[in-house]
């Protein structure tokens, strides 16, 4: 058994006797035994070709960027960070457009 973080509320006997006869009495979602296990079979092996090609394939997250950002860290005053977080979802952005900005109408960055 994982160890479990401080804190953590386990069920008491009754409330998981509670939850196992809960489970036992849905005939539609059977608890999954280590026999069901022993029988499964992979996705590929039960999905149409088609279907499993398009599921594996299938891309998760955001779309790559054509130009992709770089991590970095730096110590900003907290008032100004409050402005820029004040205006919302995309506040990072927007920093980058001001320091984008800030740059352009400063030579010493060539």
């Amino acid at each position: 058994m994982p160890k479990l973080k401080s804190g953590t509320i386990l069920p008491t006997p009754e409330e998981e006797a509670a939850i196992d006869a809960g489970i036992a009495a849905d005939l539609d979602n059977p608890e999954l035994t280590k026999e069901w296990f022993a029988n499964a079979k992979p996705a590929s092996e039960m999905l149409p070709p088609e279907i499993y090609t398009a599921l594996v394939a299938k891309r998760r997250g955001r779309p790559k960027a054509e130009e992709t950002k770089v991590f970095t860290a730096i110590r900003l005053d907290a008032d100004l960070l409050d402005v820029f977080k004040a205006t919302g979802k995309g506040w990072q952005t927007r920093v980058n457009a001001a320091l984008r900005q800030f740059i352009s109408e400063h030579p010493f960055h060539r």
